[in-house]
Parts: C-alpha cells; structure tokens; sequence
C-alpha cells in the first residue's frame, strides 16, 4: 500500500511539527510556505548588525512535568538547547520612581506587594495563593483525545482539589482583580502588565506557576534557531517544503479537500490537507466561506482577537545592566504622553534584550516595543507607499521621544530603528488584522474548545492558534501533535513517536 498523502499550507512552528509528527506516522508530508524562510512569527532578522527578535520570550514546556515538555521532545526541539531563568513576568515603573515587579516566586511576590501597599494585606494574600494554586496545578499528561476513558476519569479525580480555586480565577478579568486594590501604583501595574480583559489563572497564575518550576525559562538565541531547528528535524525525517509558494485555494471535491491551488496557478493534490496558516484566510478565502456554520461566523464576527500591534525595535550603543529581565520586559509610565500612530500613550513597555549575547556586539543592546494600534489606521495607508514610510518614520520619531523619557540622551546612542506594522504581519504570515497570537484569553474564550475540522468538509484538518485560544508555540505543537493523532485513529493506524528525552536547562549569566 503506498504512503497516504499530507499537505500542510504554512511552514510556521504548527505546519513544521504537524509535517514532522507525519513523517514519523508514515505519511507523506509536503509543507508549502509564502515566505522565504521557516518559523512564520517564530523569526529574528538582522538590521545593521543587531538581532530583531519578533517572537519568544519565554518557551512554555522548556522544563519537565508538563506534557509541553514531552511535545517538545518529540520534535527534537529540546536538543542542546540552552535556557535563562526568569524571575519575573513583567516590571510596572511609575513616574515617581516606584517599581511593581510581578515575581513568579510567591513568596517573594506577597513580601513585594505588602512592602508597597500594606493596607492591600486581604487581596495581596488572596493573589498569592491563586499563585500558589498556579504551582500545584498540572495539565493532564494526556490530553481528553488521546486518554482512554478511565485514564481521563482519573485525571479528572486527581484535579478535583484544585477545580473549585481554578474556576474561580478563571472567571475572574486582571482587570477586575486590579479595581479590589487600594494602590493606585498596583492597580495600574496589573492592568499595564496584564491585558484587563484576560482571565486571571491563565495570564497570571498559571504562567508565573510555570515559571516557577522552571517550566517556561527563556531559550537562549530567541526565535529563529526554534524553527530552523524544526525545519532540520522534518527534513531529517524526509519532509519536503517550498517557499515563496503563496497558496491562492484549497480544492475541494465532493465534499473532499484533495489539494491546493498555488497563486502561480499551478495544482497540488494530496490525500489530505492541513491548514496552519491564518484562520480567516484559510475558512472564507481559500476555501470560500462554503464550510461553515453559525458558531464558526459569529467567531469571527464577534470574537476578540489579539490587538494590532507595532513592533518597533532600536539598536543602542549603550548596555542597561540596571534593567531586570522578565518576559514581558519594563514597563515605564512616560511623564508626557507621545502620539503614535494617532494614538496617545502614557506608557511605553521595552524588552532589553542584555541577557543574550547573540542579538548585538559586546557593550550594544537592542530594545524591542510591541506597541497597540489601530489596525484600520495601517489600511489607509495600503495603496499609498510613501505616506506608509512617512508614516512609520514618525512612529519611529515618536519612540525615540518616549525613550528619551525613560533613559535621557539615549537618542545619540540609537544606530538602528526599525518599524514592523500589522501589514508587515499580513504580508509575511497573513495573519488577520496583523493579530499574531490568535484569539485573547478573555474566560469566555479561553473556556472554549474550537473544533480541528470545518462542518461538511472531509480530510481537512485545522492547526495552530486560531483553534487554540491564547496562541503561542504551545498551540502549534499541540494542535498539530492531535490532528496527527486523529488522523491516524482514522486510518486505524497506531500513532507512533520518536521522542528523545533531553533536558538542558542551564543558568546563563547576563552580560552586563
């Protein structure tokens, strides 16, 4: 019997390992990508010597006791890797000098928080057993498609002490939990640092949990070499792909995907397909807007993706050794507010990128801003290149101001700006309105299962993260990882891996 065809449109972290668990499986995987490279958003680029690093900040699953971890090695992506502690989630700095650091040791955290607002002692100790909550809890090492009912049941029964604490915060918005503190400087810590519309456990307690156990370290080089690392694998395996191959259809026969349909014009036929590329695009673009149903167009319509954003880096002659690492950077409230993009903003968050030494030459920095904007204000300017350029230089113009703010005199020291807009996004990955991790995790939506497949369309399957609300790599491994599964339940086919258990966590000391 010949080997059944996959195809898989998008060479992102999602289409690589949804090729890799398929090659492993016994299908033949082809991958076909718009852009020159691998990665999708997981990608770096060098200006003027120094490293833009668009993506990861932290590498849920890097340590073991998650089930993100035997993914992880699986795809080989753990293989000598090297990984940087992280103390802290983010840092809030207030105008008048005062910090708020989101610490990911609790007991360091209650100590922190009572030292700033003894009079919040109720709701600080509440915070920090929620903490507390976040460490105890485990994802099941089997997911409810791959764990036997019994298996499941028991997991259930193991979970239950910490279910009634769980669904409490998950109802819960950060922005909520910040209205019940007195601070001010709290208050507006938590709804700077944390989107106010995100369920409290999944953006606060179960990520500082998983960094506390040493679960989501950073992974030392950043982004790119996640993905080429991934690309070597699926090519290891005897994986094909092909760049700059925009795909313009999914072709559909009797209710059937059978292959894809390139911009080139020409066709590609396979068994089945898999998308992970975007969800818009994929559902009422390449295929039309024919497979879908009131749930599917009410998401779509109703549902709050992740905001727009600018990414706006800086190469600095200068080293900030002052600056804490932490996932999402410093975030400094600006004494005047700067306009950009036609938006005032009073607060300016920088990622200072000193704790790896492959981003810029020795006693240089960059600093990256993933800044929110309006996604219609970058429309009006699609037709007209020049106004977009001018455009981007004022954005640029107005950063330097706000970092001037931050460290006085900085703007002598900048070799190199760089300014990426949400049509920088749709350009490269063709993400929808430029969002690069798919659906936020407001409780309604991070509580909801999105279905892999489209109703009345057969041998297609759906990866990445806009079926897995809150996005990131641990949805691309892991909806690429089930649909493999399920395809191979479907073709009575016992899924296999080659997983090689490796753990290289090591401490990094920072360069200064």
């Amino acid at each position: 019997m010949s080997q059944k065809s996959l195809l898989i449109i998008g060479a992102g972290v999602a289409g690589l390992c949804a090729g890799i668990y398929g090659q492993m499986n016994g299908y033949q995987t082809r991958i076909f990508e718009q852009h020159k490279i691998p990665g999708g958003l997981v990608t770096a680029f060098r200006r003027k010597g120094y490293l833009v690093d668009v993506c990861v900040h932290w590498l849920t699953g890097s340590g073991p006791g998650i089930h993100l971890h035997r993914y992880w090695n699986e795809v080989c992506l753990l293989e000598g890797r090297k990984f940087i502690p992280l103390e802290s989630y983010g840092v809030y700095h207030g105008k008048d000098g005062r910090t708020v650091s989101f610490y990911c040791d609790p007991d360091r955290l209650e100590k922190h928080l009572l030292e700033i607002s003894p009079q919040d002692a109720p709701v600080i100790r509440e915070l920090v057993e929620g903490v507390r909550l976040g460490i105890r809890f485990k994802p099941p090492e089997k997911l409810r498609y791959e764990a036997s009912t019994f298996d499941w049941i028991k997991t259930i029964i193991s979970m239950m002490p910490l279910l009634g604490g769980i669904q409490k915060w998950t109802k819960l918005t950060v922005g909520e939990l910040a209205g019940r503190f007195q601070s001010q400087l709290i208050r507006d810590a938590l709804n700077t640092v944390y989107a106010p519309e995100f369920s409290v456990f999944y953006m606060v307690l179960s990520t500082l949990g998983f960094m506390h156990k040493r679960q989501a370290d950073y992974p030392v080089g950043g982004s790119l070499p996640l993905a080429l690392t991934l690309e070597k694998r699926y090519k290891q395996l005897g994986g094909q792909v092909r760049y700059h191959a925009p795909v313009e259809k999914i072709l559909v026969e009797n209710g059937r995907a059978v292959g894809i349909q390139l911009q080139d014009g020409s066709e590609q036929r396979a068994d089945v397909v898999i998308s992970a590329g975007d969800g818009y695009t994929t559902i009422f673009k390449l295929l039309g807007g024919e497979f879908t149903d009131r749930q599917i167009r009410e998401r779509y319509e109703t549902w709050q993706p992740f905001h727009s954003m600018l990414f706006v880096s800086a190469g600095v002659n200068r080293t900030f050794p002052d600056v804490p690492l932490s996932v999402e950077g410093n975030a400094f409230e600006l004494p005047r507010p700067v306009t950009i993009a036609g938006e005032k903003h009073t607060w300016i968050g920088v990622r200072v990128h000193n704790h790896d030494a492959s981003f810029a030459p020795p006693g240089k920095t960059v600093l990256t801003s993933a800044i929110f904007t309006n996604h219609e204000h970058w429309t009006s300017f699609e037709n007209d290149r020049r106004a977009y350029e001018a455009e981007k230089d004022c954005v640029a113009q107005a950063y330097l101001k706000a970092l001037e703010q931050v460290w006085p005199g900085i703007s002598k020291d900048v070799e190199m700006v760089n300014v990426a807009t949400p049509l920088t996004f749709e350009r490269i990955t063709g993400n929808w309105q430029g969002s690069i991790t798919g659906w936020k995790l407001t409780p309604e939506q991070a509580m909801t299962t999105i279905p892999r497949t489209l109703p009345g369309l057969d041998n297609f399957w759906m990866v990445g993260h806009w079926v897995f609300p809150g996005g990131g790599l641990p949805a691309a491994v892991s909806t690429a990882r089930e649909v493999i599964w399920k395809q191979c339940k479907k073709d009575k086919k016992t899924f296999v891996t080659n997983s090689i258990d490796v753990h290289t966590s090591v401490s990094v000391k920072m360069r200064a």
